[in-house]
């Protein structure tokens, strides 16, 4: 499988953190923290992030703390921040609401 490694554009970059404005950059990382009702809830909206992440073949740092769940996101072989980026957290936010 080929993966796309072209960087974003920082003005595609900018344009997503307006649209998403819960994400963040910090340390070349795009990240976000949910927080849940119950921990069963993190827990199941992880296992949906999960089968999202299989599905791109992209896949997330995630740290569960108690309610809060938080997802880190960098493109490592093209070592930035990517379309593959913004189009998984843009999922998981998604995720999150439809839950």
């Amino acid at each position: 499988m080929t993966r796309d490694r072209t960087l974003l554009p920082p003005e595609a970059l900018e344009q997503f953190l307006r649209e998403h404005p819960a994400w963040r950059v910090e340390a070349g990382m795009l990240q976000r923290t949910y927080e849940l009702p119950t921990f069963l809830d993190g827990i199941a909206f992880v296992q949906r992030v999960a089968q999202a992440a299989e599905e791109a073949d992209h896949h997330p740092d995630i740290d569960i703390r108690w309610r809060k769940v938080t997802l880190k996101l960098v493109t490592h072989d093209a070592k930035g921040l990517t379309h593959r980026d913004t189009a998984l957290a843009a999922r998981a936010d998604a995720l999150e609401k439809a839950r």
